[in-house]
């Protein structure tokens, strides 16, 4: 391989000379300093070799039968940021994982916003229902022990106020996230480790679909702290966030399939309650 520094294109057989590199065991670090020896634009040859090596692994997964994979929420932390701007309020970035994208958000919610939540919640709790992906409708499952209630998108000033922060912190549409859910949890209660996105394979997930697609992203925000438990767990990456109230976490998952890694749940609360808010994000308009 060979290159001028006045020919930036990437042509297909630079790609498969990269896929190559890759599938012979060379690693990033190698590649790209064979890429600069040879008269690569830096900046050139990285977006080359991510959108490559990229491409080659979606074909991989959906040549193995995998979902195609779709765009995701991303917050903007390329530069690793302390900080976000989720424009009324500066967020704090506690913790990040690559995969699954799990990120840790800190004070995302004033303790005023926690509180205004649950009283204008307590009124209109009900046992918690999860998704029939059967039939498309709801029911109540053993797994969910909580109790909760949906608002409806904007439905007042607090919850358009919220949702709007939400879209610019992960940088999705507000029109594509599902309602607000406020979750209530007492001793014992629990919700055991799940998916989030609509299994493929349940007859009834057409007819959840036709609403906004896919799932593609979560964010559990902590409204009251239990006193023991309570927190939420990803068992594929023995990871467990603790339930600190005003702060959140955000995970995104790009197929409904397991190799997302996001399996979750809702630790048992031990002593204590837990409040907690759940904002989903969908493909496109929720409707």
């Amino acid at each position: 391989m060979s290159m001028t520094q006045t020919q930036q294109q990437v042509t297909p057989e630079l790609r498969k000379w990269i896929v190559e590199q890759a599938q012979a065991g060379h690693g990033a670090e190698s590649v790209l300093k064979a890429m600069l020896a040879s008269g690569w634009n830096e900046d050139v040859a990285v977006e080359a070799m991510e959108s490559t090596l990229r491409g080659h692994l979606e074909q991989q997964a959906v040549g193995q039968g995998l979902p195609a994979s779709v765009p995701v929420p991303e917050p903007k932390l390329e530069e690793s940021p302390l900080y976000l701007d989720a424009g009324d309020r500066r967020v704090a970035v506690l913790q990040a994982m690559a995969h699954p994208r799990v990120v840790v958000f800190g004070d995302l919610l004033s303790a005023e916003e926690c509180d205004q939540l649950i009283e204008l919640a307590k009124p209109r709790l009900a046992r918690s229902l999860t998704v029939a992906t059967k039939t498309g409708g709801e029911e109540v499952n053993a797994d969910r022990t909580s109790n909760g209630m949906f608002f409806q998108r904007g439905e007042n000033e607090l919850v358009r106020r919220i949702e709007q922060r939400i879209a610019r912190l992960v940088n999705w549409p507000e029109e594509n996230g599902e309602g607000l859910q406020i979750l209530h949890y007492v001793p014992g209660a629990e919700y055991k480790p799940h998916y989030d996105y609509f299994d493929p394979n349940e007859p009834g997930t057409p007819t959840i679909l036709r609403r906004g697609g896919q799932r593609v992203g979560t964010i559990v925000m902590y409204l009251a702290e239990p006193e023991k438990g309570g927190g939420t767990v990803f068992p594929d990456v023995h990871l467990e966030v603790a339930p600190k109230r005003g702060n959140a976490v955000f995970f995104s998952y790009e197929r409904a399939h397991p190799s997302t890694r996001t399996l979750h749940g809702g630790a048992p609360v031990l002593a204590g309650e837990k409040w907690i808010a759940t904002k989903w994000l969908r493909e496109r308009r929720f409707e």
